[in-house]
């Protein structure tokens, strides 16, 4: 079964998950993925459910690229290789002989992507570190009410995959045009700070003053130890319809610039009256008035929503089961694959080398 990206080969030297993560991503779209492993495997491989995640459909071949043949090995591979991924701090790959230079002395028209937590230069490009310290750099962490918390999404790692694989299709469709490659280098820290912005808070409509939140937009506990998640903004109607559902009649018709100068009171209010009431009941009352409200899930509660069902979007690998590719595509576009292949498993490479 074909993809939107049949034809295009990738050589990917990362281990864990920032970059396979991307790699799956073009995988899932149809790309055929060598993945390098190096002796032993892919750490990653010792967290069996997220690896399916990542590796799913790709190849594998068992590289020591410290020794002349694994690395004389692996710049022959990328010498057939459309596309070369690597994760390493900078610097690297290219002790390792593996860096852009040498890939494109074999590769002339190569697109070449590098991730790494701080980018390629700046004071910390060499600093170690994961996905909390990048998140941390970009802002992404600084407290609110006092207090801050390990983030329970590794939003550094997951989004920073996600960017490189945009821009790979992003080179790929130039090099279809003019056959000229490229060279990537994205930075963790650059894209959180690219989410987050530049200024801390939402500043009042009508007030210098700075409001932590949003009148009708959180989380809230429910009577039966549930939780609900509201969210409304300056929509006059989705306010009402929240405060209607709740009957909190003397709320409705607030205008968003009262709503925010009041947001406090309001969303104590909304709170008090959801403590009281059974999460299917207040779902319910919600969606009876065309409120935006839903349950707050546990990952398997997710999975076997009716919503996620429907979108069909997971896939049964030996390992559990993972999400694929979020997306609706055309007939055949994706080539979502539950295969997870052994470490080594492809030695000749890719196929038909």
């Amino acid at each position: 079964m074909a993809g939107l990206l049949e034809g295009m080969r990738v050589l990917d030297f990362s281990v864990w998950r920032p970059m396979p993560h991307a790699t799956q991503i073009l995988a899932d779209l149809g790309a055929e993925v060598l993945k390098v492993e190096p002796p032993g495997g892919d750490p990653m491989r010792g967290y069996p459910e997220i690896f399916a995640s990542v590796g799913r459909g790709k190849r594998s071949i068992e590289l020591d690229l410290r020794t002349d043949i694994g690395r004389d090995c692996a710049l022959d591979l990328a010498a057939t290789a459309d596309v070369v991924c690597e994760a390493w701090r900078p610097g690297v790959a290219d002790r390792l002989g593996v860096g852009f230079d040498a890939v494109r002395a074999r590769r002339g028209n190569v697109i070449y992507c590098s991730l790494s937590g701080y980018g390629s230069d700046g004071p910390m490009r060499d600093a170690p570190g994961h996905d909390v310290n990048f998140q941390a750099l970009a802002g992404a962490l600084a407290p609110r009410g006092g207090t801050t918390a390990v983030p329970r999404l590794p939003v550094a790692d997951l989004e920073g995959g996600t960017m490189c694989a945009l821009l790979i299709c992003a080179a790929w469709a130039r090099r279809v045009v003019t056959g000229v490659g490229e060279r990537i280098d994205v930075s963790m820290t650059d894209v959180v700070a690219w989410w987050v912005g530049t200024r801390t808070g939402v500043a009042h409509a009508d007030a210098a003053e700075r409001t932590a939140g949003s009148p009708g937009y959180g989380v809230f506990p429910t009577r039966d130890d549930r939780w609900i998640a509201l969210g409304v903004l300056g929509e006059a109607r989705l306010w009402d319809a929240i405060v209607t559902a709740l009957d909190l009649d003397h709320l409705v018709g607030l205008d968003f610039a009262t709503r925010l100068a009041r947001t406090t009171e309001v969303n104590e209010e909304i709170a008090a009256v959801i403590a009281t009431l059974d999460a299917e009941n207040a779902l319910a009352r919600f969606a009876q008035h065309g409120a935006p409200a839903s349950p707050v899930l546990t990952p398997e509660e997710a999975t076997a929503h009716p919503q996620l069902v429907a979108r069909d979007i997971h896939v049964r690998t030996t390992a559990g089961t993972v999400v694929g590719l979020p997306a609706r595509l055309g007939a055949d576009a994706r080539t979502l694959t539950a295969e997870i292949p052994a470490v080594g498993a492809h030695p000749e490479g890719f196929t038909g080398a």
